[in-house]
Formats: C-alpha cells, sequence, structure tokens
C-alpha cells in the first residue's frame, strides 16, 4: 500500500525553568491510505504531542529537535503557517477529544460547517452549501441540527457535529484524539460504526489516539505502542492484543477489563513512569519485571519481526513466554457489603427548571427529567448506575450532593435526613459524602499549586495538613511527589483527575460519589484506582455511587447495578445476575454495545423515530426504540414493576419473557399469550 504519512526520527522537547526535557525520540511509523493507525500508551506518554504535530500544531515551550513528518511527500515541518493553514480541515482534519471546547458556543453549528467549507473552498460542484450541510450530518447520523447552538446538543450529537466538520473538505487523513472519551457504549458504538464507514465510503486514513484497546480492536489495522516518549512496539492490531511482545505491551493489556471475559486477571502495571528518574538504556527498565542490569544501560531501538511487527526489546521473547501463564483466569471475588443501610433515596423527582409563578398560581410542578427514584446504598457497597448521556445518571448525583434540591422525595444518611440544598448541611455531613467530579479542568483551580488544592479540604473539615500524609495519597493514585509543586496546567488530562480523586479520598468520606472518574484514564491507572477503591470499599466500609459508561469496570467493582433511561429506573439487580442475563431490552442493548478485545462487527443500534412516543411520567420511557415492544400499551401505560428477587424490573413483558435466554418453547408460549393481550389493551 502507497505510503500517505511518513514520520522519520521524530524529536521533540519541552522547555521550562530546568531547561529542555525530551519528551518524544525517536518516533518512526507510517501510515497508508486508506489505513486506521492506533496510537496508545499511559497518559503523557507523548501520543497526542505526536499526532497534533501531524497539523503543525505545537505549544509555545515546545521544539522540534530533528525529524521529518512526510505528507505525500511533503515535509509538514518545514511549512509555513500559510502553507499549514491550507492543509488544516483540507487534507488533514482533527476530531479533538473534547467537542464542547472545540465548538464555538456563539455560532450555531451549520454556521461553522459552512465556514469550513468556505473557508478551503470545497463545495461540491453543482451543489449548494445548505444542501450540502444537511449531506454532512445525514452521513454523521443526525437529522438537520445546523440552526442549533452546541449546547443545545447532547456531547454524542456534539461528537458527530465534530466529525461532520472534520470531513467536510473529504480529508486525506482524520487525526482523532480520543474521539469518544466519556461517550455511553450505545453511542461509542455509533461513533466508531460511523468512522468505519466514512473511511470506506472516503478512502480517508486515520490516525487514532486513545487508551480504549478495547475500543481500538473495533477499528484500527495497526498499532503503536508508546512510553516515554518512544515506540516500544508496533504490530497489526489484532495480533498485538492477542500476543503481546514488549512487556509494557503486555501490562497494559492485562490491564483492560472485558465484559466477555468475568475471570480474566486485571492488573495495573508496577510503579509510575518518573521522567526524572529515567535509566540511559531501556525507559521501562524501573517498572519491567523481565529487566536485567543490561536493559538498564542499554537503548532499545525498535527492531523489525516477522508479520509486519517491530519491538524494542532485547528480551521480548522471555515476555512472550510469560504470556501464557497470565492468560490464565483467576477468580475475582467481590467483597461482601454489610447489611445496614447507610443511604437512602426514597420518589426522588429531580428537575432543572424551578417553579415560576404561573406554576406556583396553579399549584403546579415543574416536569421532572428524573421521577420516582427509590436506590439504597448499604456500608462497604458499590451500586453503580449505567446508562446513555443525558439519562439522568449526573443528576441524581447533584441530588444526593446537596448541588440539586429535588422538586420531591427524601435523601438521608445513616438515618438521618439530609437537607435539600447544601448550603444547610451539617459540616460533618459535607465530609461524610465526597463528589469527585468527570471533569477535572472545571473542578481543579488553575491558580493554586496541587498542594495548596489538597491541603484545603483538610484544612476545611479540621483535619492535620502534612507532608507525609499529601505524598502517601499520591502514591495511592499513581503519582508522586514531585507533583505537589506543579499546576494543573502542567498535567495531563488522566494527572488531573488522579489529583481529583486523590482530594477526595484525604478526608475519609462514607460516600464516595464518582462520576465518570475513570473515563479520563488510561488502562492500566484505571486498574490502579479500581483495587484502590476496592480496598476502600473493604478495609474502610466506603459505598459508593458509581457513575460509568464501562460496564467492564463496573463488572470488577460493583455489587449492584441500577439501569437508568430517560430518568426512570429500568431494572436492578446484583453484578453478575444483570450483566450475566439482563431481562430489560435496554439493558441487553447496553451489554451488546460494549466492546471486547476482538473485532466483533457488532452493528450499533441509533435511536430510531419512535411508532409511539410515550408522554413522560405515564409510558415506558423506552417506547418506540424497544425492539420487543408489544404494542401503543408502552406509550399509553407505566410500565408494572417485577421483583426479579435481588433487584426489579420495570417492562410490560412478563419477567419469564424476558432476557436473551428466555425463549425456550415453554416460555414463547407464555409470552405469546401474553403479547396478545398486550395488544389487544
Amino acid at each position: 500500500m502507497k505510503k500517505l504519512i511518513e514520520i522519520r526520527n521524530l524529536n521533540i522537547a519541552y522547555g521550562g525553568p530546568s531547561g529542555w526535557t525530551n519528551v518524544v525520540q525517536s518516533v518512526c511509523f507510517e501510515i497508508a491510505r486508506g489505513e486506521a493507525f492506533g496510537l496508545v500508551g499511559e497518559s503523557g506518554c507523548g501520543k497526542s504531542t505526536v499526532a497534533y504535530r501531524l497539523l503543525g500544531y505545537g505549544t509555545i515551550n515546545s521544539l522540534v529537535q530533528t525529524g521529518e513528518v512526510l505528507f505525500d511527500g511533503t515535509d509538514l515541518l518545514k511549512l509555513d503557517a500559510t502553507s499549514l493553514r491550507r492543509l488544516r480541515g483540507n487534507r488533514i482534519a482533527v476530531v479533538p477529544q473534547n467537542p464542547t471546547t472545540s465548538l464555538s458556543p456563539s455560532m450555531r453549528v451549520g454556521s461553522q460547517i459552512r465556514e469550513m467549507i468556505a473557508t478551503h473552498k470545497a463545495l461540491p460542484d453543482g451543489m449548494t452549501m445548505e444542501r450540502r450541510i444537511v449531506e454532512l450530518f445525514s452521513l454523521v447520523g443526525l437529522p438537520d441540527v445546523g440552526r442549533r447552538y452546541p449546547h443545545e446538543l447532547s456531547g454524542g450529537q456534539q461528537q458527530r457535529v465534530a466529525i461532520a466538520m472534520a470531513v467536510a473538505c473529504n480529508p486525506d487523513l482524520l487525526v482523532l484524539d480520543e474521539p469518544t472519551t466519556g461517550l455511553d457504549v450505545t453511542t461509542q458504538r455509533q461513533i466508531i460504526q460511523l468512522l468505519s464507514d466514512l473511511r470506506a465510503r472516503i478512502g480517508m486514513a486515520m490516525l487514532y489516539v486513545t487508551h480504549d484497546l478495547a475500543l481500538l480492536a473495533q477499528i484500527a489495522d495497526r498499532v503503536g505502542v508508546m512510553y516515554a516518549g518512544q515506540l516500544v512496539e508496533v504490530a497489526p492490531c489484532d495480533q498485538l492484543l492477542a500476543a503481546p511482545a514488549h512487556p509494557y505491551s503486555r501490562g497494559l493489556i492485562a490491564s483492560i477489563p472485558t465484559v466477555d471475559d468475568t475471570n480474566r486477571r486485571t492488573q495495573g502495571l508496577r510503579g509510575v513512569l518518573r521522567r526524572d528518574q529515567m535509566p540511559t538504556g531501556c525507559k521501562f527498565e524501573p517498572r519491567c519485571d523481565l529487566a536485567t542490569t543490561t536493559c538498564r544501560t542499554t537503548p532499545q531501538l525498535l527492531e523489525p519481526l516477522e508479520d509486519r511487527r517491530a519491538v524494542a526489546c532485547m528480551r521480548w521473547q522471555v515476555a512472550a513466554a510469560h504470556q501464557a501463564a497470565d492468560n490464565q483466569t483467576r477468580p475475582n471475588p467481590k467483597f461482601a457489603a454489610k447489611p445496614e443501610r447507610l443511604l437512602s433515596i426514597a420518589d426522588l423527582n429531580l428537575s432543572y427548571r424551578s417553579p415560576g409563578i404561573f406554576d406556583r398560581f396553579f399549584r403546579k410542578t415543574p416536569p421532572p427529567v428524573v421521577r420516582d427514584i427509590d436506590l439504597e446504598l448499604r456500608f462497604g457497597e458499590v451500586v453503580a448506575l449505567v446508562g446513555e448521556s443525558g439519562s439522568g445518571k449526573s443528576t441524581i448525583a447533584r441530588a444526593i450532593s446537596g448541588r440539586l434540591p429535588p422538586l420531591a422525595g427524601l435523601i438521608s444518611l445513616d438515618g438521618s435526613l439530609l437537607a435539600p440544598a447544601l448550603k444547610d448541611r451539617t459540616v460533618e455531613q459535607l465530609r461524610q459524602i465526597q463528589y469527585i467530579f468527570q471533569n477535572p479542568d472545571a473542578s481543579l483551580n488553575p491558580r493554586r499549586r496541587i498542594r495548596v488544592t489538597l491541603a484545603r479540604p483538610l484544612d476545611h473539615f479540621g483535619r492535620q495538613v502534612n507532608e507525609k500524609t499529601l505524598e502517601t495519597v499520591l502514591e495511592h493514585v499513581g503519582l508522586h511527589a514531585g507533583y505537589l509543586d506543579r499546576f494543573p496546567e502542567q498535567l495531563s488530562g488522566g494527572e488531573r483527575q488522579r489529583i481529583a480523586i486523590a482530594r477526595a479520598l484525604l478526608v475519609n468520606p462514607k460516600v464516595l460519589i464518582c462520576d465518570e472518574i475513570l473515563s479520563a484514564l488510561d488502562v492500566s491507572v484505571q486498574a490502579r484506582i479500581v483495587e484502590l477503591l476496592r480496598s476502600l470499599k473493604e478495609e474502610h466500609a466506603v459505598a459508593m455511587l458509581f457513575i460509568s459508561h464501562d460496564l467492564a469496570v463496573v463488572q470488577k467493582l460493583a455489587d449492584r447495578v441500577a439501569v437508568l433511561y430517560r430518568g426512570e429506573l429500568m431494572q436492578l439487580a446484583d453484578t453478575n445476575t444483570l450483566l450475566g442475563t439482563p431481562l430489560h431490552p435496554y439493558t441487553e442493548m447496553l451489554l451488546e454495545a460494549a466492546p471486547g478485545l476482538r473485532k466483533d462487527g457488532h452493528v450499533s443500534r441509533p435511536p430510531a423515530a419512535p411508532t409511539f412516543k410515550a408522554v413522560p411520567g405515564i409510558g415506558c420511557p423506552f417506547a418506540g426504540r424497544c425492539p420487543r415492544q408489544p404494542g401503543s400499551v408502552c406509550a399509553d401505560t407505566r410500565p408494572p414493576v417485577h421483583e426479579t428477587g435481588n433487584g426489579f424490573v420495570r417492562c410490560h413483558l412478563p419477567v419469564d419473557g424476558l432476557g436473551r435466554h428466555a425463549r425456550t418453547p415453554e416460555r414463547a408460549r407464555s409470552s405469546a399469550v401474553e403479547d396478545t393481550r398486550l395488544q389487544s389493551l
């Protein structure tokens, strides 16, 4: 295949008070036309630094020391600003990690796409601008949302708009920087399916930067693994995931939990990356279980192997021999929660709209976005709250923490009723419930060093502040004492998230609200954080409401799982039961979309135009999208709640007619009778 882009011996350094620090060293790889190449590694390994150099982007304190970035034979590092602007968006486009910050909040999304097409004069012959914009929206699976502002779209819709803008000029190369981080599994699959379709239709190549190897398995042809600024392995995707050669690749893959292998052992890599303590030889030597004294002093370079593979390790054959032992499945026990109830939620209804003057006059309440939630947490229990974006997961978390007073319902902690609003709660109640936010960029003060950020909650709750305490909590989240004197802007996204987690743990809470806290972390750190949360649960009986899109992590950590859809609980059960034999059709849909480490060919089902549209609070919220909907009864009638022994399911179909394996001959006859009865209602 003909090379589209080739990176040769790329070296990049960042400048600071202590001089220049080399962050990318001797990176070499190429991408052929139409090929999808994945770039993976832990936070801070340099993968985004390399990716953005393909568009000529670099921070003001960065310097390309040596190397070439050849795009169709032209060295991008030698182009002036005007030439780069002609390429960006036209022949090389980028889909950023956070579409919220990349889309202008003051412009309608249609105008932003119009600007891209007009800038590069890329309107196809015989087509009007309006028709082209509608065509691009259709290409990414959206209706005509051109007149909407970004804040009027969900996160998944914003990401689709960003992709539509990126492909507006039919680029030869698409650079994707974590394009699905924070999206729910069904939306992730729709985005991956969309990218695969666009790649086949337009013939563009892709550089996909991510830490999600399970998702990468569904789209990438080849993968490059980076560590400490160096490529340590390049291999076809399926070969890398099945039999990694480098010890670091092996450790990364061993860290990945998957829903299709319940007993597979996951374990974070030993130690942390310390750029200030790098050996002269292999950079991974301080963390490698197979390293020798020779590894510490002998530099390792990529050496070609058979089957289009390359690895930078003199002991890769020894590592391969250890692979079989690591692949053995091991039990993954869950620690039993105490029977005492710690947190209780009863008949909770939430709305973001306060009652207006007419509401009060006519004694009406604003329409709730979350309704009739009953949930409880026991001491030492982890309850996972799962569902698509916009289902109300974070809204419930905000109400528990006091940031959103409920329209109706009660929340109690350890037998005491909690005041609805945060300002009315006692200092001790505030300490006992700690919230870890999804976006650390908005929850860390950019003007305060990490030392001050961590010391503040200790001081606020009357705890002693000392250096050892701060260093210990950093070690728990995979960081070291050198981070205490840094500002948030000097940290990667994953490192900032670890600081946010450390801050919440410092005051020894009884309840942790974890709102997508792992979505920005690489898989090795995820495994370490999961083990940390498990130890808090086991040793200190800390209860957790764990909001996540990652069902594999939920499987490893949670005791029970609550499935939420459009503000209503669809199913609640213990984790093994719910993930092993899901009952509600929506639960089935979520599990089918969860990726594994093998390409599965799953075709995601996007939301369809509802045949029967339910009135909120009256019919089933899943009506119109449900593949097993028996008729209009789902839209007109509130679904009954069926007790299931360890939980419940809310559905018009009988329990024996639900689930993947429910349609045995005997049950099929029973369900057919029930379906006929429902359709006659």
